[in-house]
């Protein structure tokens, strides 16, 4: 299954025999919480997800965002409505990275037929809705590990001996600024890739060739390389995943990402352009 969808094409599964569960997980970094904006107006039978309270664990020495607990995230999806074969379609209002975080976090905890709405919010040209839909419970459980996931160490030998992308902007992989972590810089070996090149003018992914040259040009698929992929905290780094599957690839996902390793000051923080 494609990881993202089209707006005329989800409007007609919502209009179809079996619609998908749509979750709605506005967020923005350092922004104001996204149900207010929800409650104003959202797709019609959506439901809203927190990341911060369900998509994440608490913030901590695995970094900002770590994974949530697995029970924690499975009663979230279930109070959502998602059971084990239900189709579900995520979006957010801004980027793909909310959208993704779930995105990721279904496929990695066992969940095959969940997408990302192409261009978010933005793209869907429908009604929207104030209405809060009626709970309607799940029996999705989560299996996790149908996704690689990548610990620190991993993280390290990926930048060694395969590809690490780091998905944040060039800036702060260069380590000019660094606006959160305690430290600027970038782990040692992983290529900057950010996530906003994955985009067009309309906020809508690129072509699957297009992507597939853009992961090449950065040393994609030369020989049977690990494909790795980290963020400030595992959050945009989840959409780089979702552009470099539609890539062809299947990448795997530092969740600590840099939140975690500059947490540690024993571990080597490289600066620059060139990923040495």
């Amino acid at each position: 299954m494609t990881p993202i969808i089209s707006a005329a094409d989800l409007a007609t599964e919502l209009a179809g025999p079996t619609p998908p569960v749509l979750l709605d997980v506005r967020y923005q970094l350092g922004g104001p919480h996204g149900r207010p904006d929800y409650e104003a107006g959202h797709i019609p039978g959506a439901v809203f997800v927190d990341l911060d309270a369900e998509l994440a664990g608490p913030p901590g020495d695995g970094g900002r965002h770590p994974l949530p607990d697995v029970e924690t995230f499975g009663a979230a999806m279930r109070r959502a409505g998602i059971s084990t074969g239900t189709p579900v379609v995520a979006y957010d209002g801004d980027k793909g990275w909310g959208a993704a975080r779930v995105w990721w976090l279904l496929r990695w905890a066992g969940h095959a037929e969940v997408r990302v709405l192409d261009g978010g919010l933005a793209a869907w040209d429908g009604p929207l809705e104030t209405t809060v839909p009626a709970p309607a419970e799940g029996d999705f459980t989560p299996r996790p590990g149908a996704l690689p996931l990548l610990d620190a160490e991993a993280a390290a030998a990926v930048a060694r001996d395969g590809l690490l992308l780091d998905a944040r902007a060039g800036e702060r992989y260069r380590g000019e600024v660094e606006p959160i972590d305690r430290v600027a810089g970038h782990i040692p070996g992983a290529v900057s890739a950010p996530t906003g090149e994955n985009l067009d003018a309309s906020g809508r992914f690129l072509a699957a060739g297009d992507l597939a040259a853009r992961f090449a040009s950065l040393g994609a698929g030369e020989g049977d390389r690990t494909v790795g992929v980290y963020c400030g905290s595992g959050v945009s780094a989840a959409q780089q995943a979702v552009a470099l599957e539609l890539a062809g690839y299947v990448p795997a996902l530092y969740a600590g990402s840099w939140s975690e390793w500059s947490r540690d000051p024993a571990r080597p923080v490289a600066t620059g352009p060139d990923p040495s």
